[in-house]
């Protein structure tokens, strides 16, 4: 399992539901860009995050299909 690191200036970290690697979050312009590297998920591909567990859950909500994963800027104080 990877280190959680909740600091958008952090590495880039794997994304990875049920031990599946499905995307990366990377730091840019102050925030996580996610890159989608799966098919399933390539909708939230460049949507950006203030945490790797925000990024995750956008994830898990675009799976199970809520509506939480839809939109930019997911995790972040408006």
């Amino acid at each position: 399992m990877e280190t959680e690191n909740t600091n958008a200036n952090a590495h880039k970290q794997v994304i990875e539901i049920n031990g599946e690697a499905v995307g990366v979050v990377v730091p840019d312009a102050g925030t996580l860009k996610f890159v989608a590297v799966k098919y399933h998920v390539w909708e939230l591909d460049a949507q950006r995050f203030a945490s790797a567990d925000a990024a995750r859950h956008a994830v898990l909500a675009h799976l199970h299909g809520t509506p939480a994963s839809r939109g930019r800027m997911q995790g972040l104080a408006a």
